[in-house]
């Protein structure tokens, strides 16, 4: 490692994608006397909108929701594309100062929490070689997929294929497709948006999926949110369109999960109205499985389905036996031509960037611990991290997430306490997978996940309010053990504290 004294912050923030610069600012507002810095492993910042740069980038939620609560949306697109979102992060962060503390180049390692001393210690991989911080507090903001690869099957004769063979991830700056041939493998998110955006210049393209995916359209302008930003104050309006798509969209999952059968027919309807009668949509748009059991796809302003009643785009629902040299063979024993085959196919789910962490010399294994309100982990002292909603836009439960490791800091200094660990204790857990999904991005990784129980507060909940309650206004100490080890006084470590 490097020889330097390693650098001390009170609170070592890793990522600074849309949840590092979230947390940069609570700290900075709610902590003020705290010292912070963001480490990032990538040389900007912005995380996923700046990762991604395949075409027609988008978010798949409002902007009035995946916005900050601190910072209003202000641009007339409601569904926004990832340049602007981008643009919004990087704004945000250089308004507020945030940038000053971003430390980029830095991928984290490892991190050792040391009980006699009360911090971890980080190690990195920074632009000039190893490099050590040493935080009293340590808060993951690294998201939740792995940047440096994403999910791609093995199909037979890929080295068959004459055209070119392309992941969303990674997008290649130089892939010219105008006149081309395209195959869109996938019907999840990047799917239903690459396919309308590449139709704009290639021959065709054609969205080849195993099974559909629920598809909702949604105007890509929210007419009343224009409306009040018209009329009022712009943090005013910003905050009642927020609330307004917060409570809509509780309604619908609450429905959803109540009705599936009507919640079905009438999505599916939806997407009759729109394609017509003379569609097989009982093939391409009827999912198996019942709505919000996977996230819906979200197209603004209908632009997929006019792809396809422009025959610009098409759907085919098969399955691949294997890819040849001009396309790839279906098990219905269609040939489909391609020039250019885009494997959206999904993400490789990562937790917490798979750094190794250790507690007083011993390795923590996360899949034996137990979530605790979806962002600490039983029997790890003073590290959280941020985790979005599954069934509604991601920054609204990191928003939450920051506010309560700010509440938790500020307690433990009015208490004169140097450390804070969840413990399941004497309470009765049934474990549960972390994430109550069938995508299949989050069953194949779940193994890989810690558990979440089957009461509060170790329940994870896809509910802004319940969640706004208890984390906001409710308790500090349910489940949480605070302590003022004496230095030089280890406690030994059992890793079996968590029946699996």
């Amino acid at each position: 490692m490097s020889e330097r004294e390693p650098e001390h912050f009170d609170v070592v923030v890793v990522g600074a994608g849309i949840s590092g610069i979230g947390a940069g600012y609570h700290l900075q507002t709610q902590c003020p006397d705290r010292s912070y810095v963001i480490l990032e492993g990538r040389p900007q910042l912005g995380g996923t909108w700046d990762l991604f740069r395949y075409p027609g980038i988008r978010s798949d939620s409002d902007m009035y929701t995946l916005g900050y609560s601190f910072r209003p949306w202000t641009e007339a697109k409601a569904i926004a594309d990832g340049p602007s979102i981008l643009r919004y992060v990087t704004e945000t962060a250089r308004d507020f100062g945030i940038d000053r503390n971003i430390r980029f180049g830095h991928h984290v390692k490892r991190a050792a929490w040391s009980t006699p001393d009360a911090c971890w210690r980080v190690e990195a991989d920074g632009p000039d070689g190893p490099v050590v911080f040493t935080c009293n507090f340590l808060f993951m903001c690294s998201g939740y997929y792995n940047y440096a690869q994403g999910h791609t099957p093995d199909w037979p004769g890929t080295e068959d294929f004459a055209g070119r063979i392309v992941h969303p991830q990674f997008w290649p700056g130089d892939l010219d497709y105008a006149g081309k041939e395209v195959v869109v493998i996938g019907s999840g998110a990047t799917a239903v948006t690459l396919v309308p955006a590449m139709a704009d210049t290639a021959a065709h393209v054609t969205m080849l999926q195993r099974s559909p995916t629920y598809v909702v359209s949604r105007p890509a302008e929210d007419a009343a949110a224009n409306w009040l930003r018209r009329k009022l104050p712009a943090k005013l309006a910003y905050g009642l369109v927020r609330w307004r798509n917060v409570l809509l969209g509780m309604l619908f999952f609450k429905m959803a999960r109540g009705r599936p059968a009507q919640t079905k027919e009438r999505l599916i309807g939806l997407v009759r109205d729109q394609l017509g009668p003379d569609y097989d949509v009982a093939t391409h748009f009827t999912p198996k499985y019942n709505p919000w059991d996977q996230r819906l796809c979200l197209v603004p302003d209908a632009d997929l389905f006019e792809a396809i009643k422009t025959h610009r785009a098409s759907v085919v629902t098969d399955r691949i036996v294997r890819f040849t040299r001009d396309g790839l063979l279906l098990e219905s024993g269609h040939e489909l031509p391609a020039d250019v085959v885009v494997t959206a196919t999904g993400l490789e789910l990562q937790l917490l960037s798979d750094v190794a962490f250790s507690v007083d010399g011993v390795p923590v294994d996360l899949t034996d611990t137990f979530n605790y309100k979806g962002m600490m982990y039983s029997d790890v002292p003073n590290m959280a991290s941020s985790f979005g909603y599954t069934n509604a836009s991601w920054t609204l439960k990191a928003d939450l997430t920051c506010g309560y490791v700010c509440r938790l800091l500020n307690t433990m200094t009015k208490r004169g306490l140097r450390q804070a660990t969840p413990r399941v204790g004497g309470a009765d857990l049934a474990p549960a997978p972390f994430l109550d999904f069938t995508s299949g991005y989050v069953t194949r990784a779940m193994a890989k996940f810690p558990k979440q129980g089957n009461k509060a507060p170790w329940r994870v909940h896809q509910n802004y309010a319940r969640d706004l309650l208890a984390l906001k206004y409710g308790s500090v100490d349910d489940g949480m053990e605070f302590s003022n080890p004496a230095p030089g006084r280890v406690t030994a470590k059992r890793k079996d504290v968590v029946a699996a």
